[in-house]
Parts: structure tokens; sequence; C-alpha cells
């Protein structure tokens, strides 16, 4: 569950997006042991699936998998393999 209001994500940096979510998230419930899966509907930095994934592992989960809907990617932006997305 979100503990607190954090600023809007669209116009913060990488940086400032896990900077805003830092400690804005806890456990509402026993997850210790358990396999989770986080769904996202879209993948910008990753910044809040991250948080997530940390709560639940230091709340004890054995694993935090991910499933995304979709990955936004900056035009322009060199892909991993090299590439660059216009």
């Amino acid at each position: 569950m979100k503990t607190r209001d954090t600023a809007d994500q669209d116009r913060l940096t990488g940086a400032g997006r896990r900077d805003n979510l830092t400690g804005a998230f806890a456990l509402r419930g026993r997850f210790y042991g358990e396999a989770v899966l986080l769904i996202d509907d879209v993948l910008t930095t990753g910044s809040t699936a991250g948080e997530c994934a940390l709560v639940l592992l230091n709340g004890g989960a054995a694993a935090v998998s991910l499933l995304v809907c979709a990955r936004a990617v900056l035009r322009g932006a060199a892909g991993t393999d090299g590439t660059h997305i216009d």
C-alpha cells in the first residue's frame, strides 16, 4: 500500500523518480516465503516496480517477478542493442 503522497513522476528524472518513491510503500498482510507477481501497465524507469519489489523482499517475499503490459521509451534514445528509436 502507498503510505504517503508523492509528486507526479512524469517530469522527474530517473534518479528523481527513485528518490520520490523511497519509503512510499509498505506491506499490508504477510508475504513471508511467497512468490509475488507485480503487474504494471506501463514501465517507464522501473522506479515504482523496483521500490515495490524491494519492500516485498524486505518483508520476507521469497521472489518477486514483474509482468509489464508496455515499455515506455524516449524518442531518439539508444536501445540496449545500440539501435535508436525514432
